[in-house]
């Protein structure tokens, strides 16, 4: 029990202050951040880009200033009238995964993100930090927000994406919402979408913990019609009109599959209940990706295509990293950094993250991991996290998730 709490505290990265209570500071309303991340491997820049209102909150209304996960980015919110820390919210960008990429070192490039946070009641100070991979804050940016504002804009009050719910919550205010959004799938084929995104979840609720506390989970598929079927493929050269503008080849890695389009992603999102997403994109060429609180995108006509949409919502809505050696070209992971992702440790600090669970029996000390053959050690010998035959999430990532799953949820 010892070693529990201590993991617990450890895991939470909770700040000394006071519990906030969500009414004192907010609104049932969503403020919706969408930033410019640019530069390259030596400068970053972050720019406000604009500021929308979207109706209701479905992000959680407890731990409003404790972090579950560090995260590669973090964004604070302090009331402009005492300075309280009254949310805080972490995060990673693609923007900082392609500065490890050789093309940032002789490129400059900008990327779109959106951040969703409780709507203030009154003014307040929002703070954006980047860390990079030795967890050391390389740019910040410091702005005020007045809720009274004119020109943070309004945006799912009318025209709102149709949307089916899949799954219901026991509790529908206090529970985790996911949304299903259909990338690449004509007006005529939202049947086979639809279908898609039934056969998901399924997947979903096989593996545990999501079995387990699947009544905390509200599901929704949003219907979002693409004028052409399938995906961008740049290295063969066709280029598709699709509702998310999603492609494969990002970084040049044939299969890592993203869009850059976040805006257009959450505009299509706009009104809807959700703040955990996952794209389904209808082709059957293998790949995909997460990226941690932004989302999950994953290909569906392939035998592969359920281990990678939950392999890719370990790491969206887990924060969970890679288990597997994939090369050690541009490596992100350091003897002298601890990962902030729970599954992965570099040893540099003496305590290892899953040490009760070594003490246990139910896991280990296994080297090779996020990405790299030396140097990362997972817990298990195989995960879903490591490979697509892996039918189930190691102990290590159960423990994880458990942990995720009730504090978003009590």
């Amino acid at each position: 029990m010892k070693n529990l709490l201590i993991f617990s505290l450890l895991i939470l990265c909770s700040i000394h202050v006071s519990a906030q209570r969500f009414e004192d500071y907010f609104e049932d309303r969503t403020l919706r951040l969408d930033y410019t991340f640019a530069g390259d491997d030596v400068l970053h820049q972050i720019y406000v880009d604009e500021l929308v209102s979207l109706p209701h909150w479905y992000g959680r209304r407890e731990h409003l200033a404790e972090l579950p996960l560090k995260g590669n980015g973090q964004i604070t919110i302090r009331s402009k009238a005492d300075e309280t820390v009254i949310y805080r919210h972490s995060f990673s960008t693609l923007f900082q995964e392609w500065l490890a990429t050789d093309e940032a070192k002789h490129v400059q490039k900008s990327f779109e993100n959106v951040f969703l946070v409780p709507f203030p009641k009154d003014s307040v100070e929002i703070k954006v930090e980047l860390f990079d991979y030795h967890n050391e804050v390389v740019n910040s940016l410091t702005h005020t927000v007045d809720p009274k504002d004119i020109l943070i804009r309004k945006a799912g009050e009318r025209g709102i994406t149709p949307y089916k719910i899949l799954n219901q919550a026991a509790d529908t205010t206090r529970c985790i919402h996911i949304a299903f959004v259909a990338e690449g799938y004509s007006e005529d084929e939202m049947d086979h979408y639809l279908d898609d995104c039934q056969k998901a979840i399924g997947s979903l609720f096989r593996h545990e913990p999501f079995k387990s506390m699947q009544d905390r989970f509200n599901i929704i598929a949003v219907q979002s019609a693409s004028a052409e079927s399938g995906t961008s493929e740049p290295a063969k050269g066709i280029w598709k009109n699709t509702v998310l503008g999603s492609h494969f080849d990002t970084f040049y890695s044939d299969r890592y599959l993203t869009t850059l389009h976040l805006k257009r992603l959450h505009d299509v999102l706009a009104g809807t209940p959700y703040e955990h997403i996952i794209i389904l994109v209808n082709t059957d060429h293998y790949g995909g990706g997460g990226i941690y609180n932004s989302y999950n995108l994953s290909y569906t006509g392939g035998k592969n295509f359920l281990p990678v949409v939950v392999h890719e919502f370990g790491h969206s809505f887990g924060g969970l990293g890679d288990e597997y050696a994939y090369g050690n070209d541009d490596p992100i992971y350091f003897s002298d950094t601890e990962p902030w992702e729970p599954n992965l440790t570099t040893k540099a600090t003496a305590f290892i993250k899953w040490e009760n669970l070594i003490k246990e029996g139910k896991a280990g000390l296994y080297e090779g991991g996020g990405y790299l053959e030396k140097g990362v050690w997972r817990g298990s010998e195989n995960c879903r996290m490591r490979t697509n035959e892996e039918p189930e999430f190691c102990a290590v990532c159960q423990q994880a998730l458990i942990q995720l799953i009730n504090f978003y949820t009590k």
